[in-house]
């Protein structure tokens, strides 16, 4: 048995060269695509933009004229790894000379000082107690100060 053939209608003609036509023209698109986007793939991105560097001031001095040994961050760290693995890395050490009137001064450029400017200085063992005071100053302004008998730690961090 078979089926009487239906005339087609002038509407169902139109949906199908409509369908072609956005086919077509998909495939196209799609060829575009295909063709630049290895191209775009290709280029070099840009360089992250360079990260804002903050100033920051360390001063340490005692109230009686004495040595110290001062432990300062003047470098980020790449990260907490790097320096927990080796902080004396990014500690420097100096010997100074410090009193009432003679200050230890260091002004260094930071990125994230908040995490990572710290200053700390030590009398070592003895007897002697010359109340040490250390300053910590970001972008000029004073963050943290400390005083002990024989030493004292600034940071914007607790360590």
């Amino acid at each position: 048995m078979t089926l009487p053939r239906t005339p087609r209608s002038p509407r169902r003609s139109l949906l199908r060269t409509a369908s072609a036509a956005a086919l077509t023209a998909a495939a196209a698109l799609a060829t575009t695509v295909t063709t630049t986007t290895p191209a775009a793939a290709q280029e070099p991105l840009p360089p992250p933009p360079p990260p804002l560097l903050h100033n920051v001031k360390y001063t340490v001095f005692s109230e009686q004229p004495f040595y110290v040994d001062i432990y300062y961050r003047d470098v980020d760290p790449p990260n907490w790894a790097a320096y927990s693995h080796n902080p004396y890395e990014f500690s420097p050490k100096a010997k100074a000379e410090i009193g009432p009137d003679r200050q230890w001064n260091l002004d260094v450029q930071l990125a994230d000082p908040d995490q990572w400017a710290m200053v700390t200085a030590t009398s070592g063992p003895g007897e002697a107690t010359p109340n040490i005071h250390c300053v910590l100053a970001v972008d000029g302004v004073v963050v943290a100060t400390d005083v002990g008998p024989k030493g004292a730690l600034c940071s914007i961090r607790s360590w």
